[in-house]
C-alpha cells in the first residue's frame, strides 16, 4: 500500500524548541557571530534547488523485512533529504545472484533533496554500512542494498555512479514498487514512463514478484495491561509515544486541545486552563487509575498565532502549559499513584536547556524547559519510592519544522549531532516506553538526553 507523505503542516507537529525561530531563515537565534560564520554557507545555498530523487531498497539476509524498515527511518533522518512517498514491499526471487541465495524483499521510497547525486549516493552508502553490508561476492546475500535509480533527468555515466540506475527498466522488483510513487517519471534515455516501461516486462518477470505481508508479530507486552495518559498527542512526539505505549499493550488516553472525536480514547482539554488540567487528571484516572503518565503538551509559539505576540505573551502561554499545567497534573496524579503504591511519571524537558541559547526563543525555551527539568528533580524526591519520575529532553528531533527547514539548518544538524543526522520522534518514543518499564525500574531521578549527541 502507498504511503505518501505530503507537505508537512506547520500547524500539525510540535516543532523541537531547539529551533525558536521559524519564521525566516534569516531569524536566527544564535549569537551575531554565529550568524556571520554561517553566512558564506547560507548564500551558497540560496541558489540551491530541490530535486527528486528514488531510492530502491533491497534485503535478502536476517531480519529483512526489520533491515528495509531501519532503512527507511535512517532516510528519514537524513538532514537535506525528505521523504514523500513509501511503496509496498514485495518479495520477490533473486537476479543474477549466486546459486541458492534466499529470496528478497524490495521497496522504493521516493525523497526530495537539495544534496547533488554523489552526495545523496554517499549518504545511501553510509546507511548501508551502518546497516551491516558487506561487499564481498557480486551480488551475495546482503543485509540491505540502497540504490539510487533516478534524479530528476539527470544522466550521469562514470565510476562512482551511472543515472538512472542500469537494467531498472528490465527488472520488474524496481518498477513494480516505482510504479506507485512516480509513475509517471520518464526515463531520460528511454522516453518512456515507469507504467510504460513496466507494462513492456514479459508476464514471467512480473509474476516473479508479488506483495510482502508482514507475519502477525507477537505483542512485546512489555506494558502489557498498563493504563496511560500522554499529554499532547495528537501529533508528533506525544503521537509517537502514544503509539509505541500501545505497541507495547498499555492502554492509552490521548490529549490533544481541541476536539479528539477522530480518535478513539482521547479527551480535550485547553491546558492553559487550571480547571481544565484539573479534569483532565480526573477523567483519565477515572475508576481503574493510572499507571504511566507522560506530561509532553507544550505550547506553540513558532508555527500557530502565538508567533506574531510579543515576549511576555509568549513566556505567558508557555508558562501556563508547559510548566504549571505539568507541576500541576504530574503532582495530582503523582500523589494518588503514591497512595496507591506505584506508578511512572515522564515529562519532556529540552537538551538546550542547560548549555543555553541566545535569542528571545531561546531564553523562553530554556526558562520553561528547565524549569520542568528541575521539577521533574524534586517531584522524583518527593513521590520516591513508590513512583519513578523522569524527564526526556529531546534535540534535533525532525518534527514539521525539520522537514520544510532550509539547507543551512539541515547542515547544522550534521555539523552540532555526534551521529550526523536528525532523531525522529520514534527515537523519543522508545526511550519513553524504556524508561515506563520494568526494565527501567532503578532509573528515577533523570533527564535524559535525546539528541544524537549534540553538546
Amino acid at each position: 500500500m502507498l504511503r505518501r507523505l505530503g507537505q508537512p503542516r506547520h500547524l500539525g507537529l510540535r516543532p523541537s524548541p531547539r529551533h525558536p525561530l521559524q519564521r525566516s531563515d534569516q531569524e536566527h537565534p544564535r549569537s551575531r557571530s554565529l550568524e556571520v560564520s554561517l553566512l558564506s554557507l547560507a548564500l551558497s545555498m540560496a541558489i540551491s534547488r530541490i530535486s527528486c530523487a528514488a531510492i530502491a531498497l533491497g534485503s535478502n539476509l536476517g531480519d529483512r523485512e526489520g533491515y528495509i524498515h531501519r532503512a527507511l527511518r535512517r532516510i528519514r533522518a537524513e538532514p537535506s533529504v525528505r521523504t514523500t512517498a513509501v511503496s509496498s514491499i514485495y518479495e520477490t526471487v533473486p537476479v543474477d545472484c549466486p546459486p541458492g541465495s534466499p529470496t528478497f524483499l524490495n521497496a522504493v521510497v521516493l525523497v526530495e533533496t537539495e544534496l547533488s547525486p554523489e552526495e545523496l549516493l554517499a549518504r545511501l552508502l553510509t546507511i548501508e554500512r551502518h546497516l551491516g553490508r558487506r561487499r564481498g561476492v557480486k551480488n551475495s546475500p546482503r543485509t540491505i542494498d540502497l540504490d539510487l535509480l533516478f534524479y530528476d533527468q539527470q544522466v550521469r555515466n562514470t565510476a562512482e555512479l551511472v543515472l538512472p540506475h542500469p537494467r531498472m527498466d528490465e527488472r520488474a522488483f524496481v518498477l513494480i514498487p516505482l510504479a506507485e510513487v512516480a509513475p509517471d517519471w520518464r526515463h531520460p534515455l528511454r522516453q518512456q514512463t515507469v507504467q510504460e516501461l513496466l507494462a513492456a516486462l514479459p508476464g514471467d518477470k512480473i509474476q516473479q514478484v508479488r506483495h510482502y505481508t508482514s507475519a502477525p508479530s507477537p505483542q512485546q507486552g512489555r506494558l502489557q495491561g498498563k493504563r496511560a495518559l500522554v499529554t499532547g498527542s495528537t501529533r508528533g512526539i506525544g503521537a509517537a509515544i502514544a503509539a509505541a505505549l500501545e505497541r507495547e499493550g498499555a492502554f492509552v488516553w490521548r490529549h490533544g486541545r481541541r476536539n479528539c472525536a477522530s480518535l478513539s480514547a482521547a479527551l480535550p482539554a485547553d491546558l492553559s486552563d487550571p480547571q481544565a488540567v484539573q479534569r483532565l487528571g480526573e477523567l483519565a484516572w477515572g475508576t481503574e487509575g493510572l499507571d504511566i503518565l507522560v506530561c509532553n503538551a507544550g505550547a506553540d509559539i513558532l508555527t500557530e498565532a502565538a508567533a506574531a505576540w510579543e515576549f511576555e505573551q509568549k513566556l505567558e502561554l508557555l508558562w501556563a502549559v508547559d510548566v504549571r499545567a505539568t507541576l500541576l497534573l504530574a503532582r495530582s496524579i503523582g500523589q494518588r499513584m503514591k497512595e496507591r503504591g506505584y506508578g511512572c511519571i515522564l515529562t519532556i524537558g529540552w537538551d538546550q536547556a542547560v548549555t543555553g541559547m541566545e535569542g528571545d526563543s531561546g531564553q523562553l525555551f530554556a526558562t520553561v524547559k528547565g524549569a520542568v527539568m528541575a521539577f521533574t528533580r524534586s517531584l522524583a524526591k518527593t513521590l520516591a519510592p513508590e513512583v519513578r519520575v523522569n524527564c526526556l529532553a529531546p534535540g534535533w528531533i525532525r518534527t514539521a519544522w525539520g522537514e520544510t527547514a532550509s539547507r543551512t539548518w539541515q547542515e547544522r544538524v550534521r555539523q552540532e549531532t555526534l551521529l550526523a543526522r536528525w532523531g525522529l520522534p520514534e527515537d523519543v518514543a522508545a526511550a519513553a516506553v524504556w524508561l515506563a518499564s520494568e526494565e527501567a525500574s532503578y532509573i528515577t531521578g533523570q533527564i535524559i538526553p535525546i539528541n544524537g549527541g549534540a553538546c
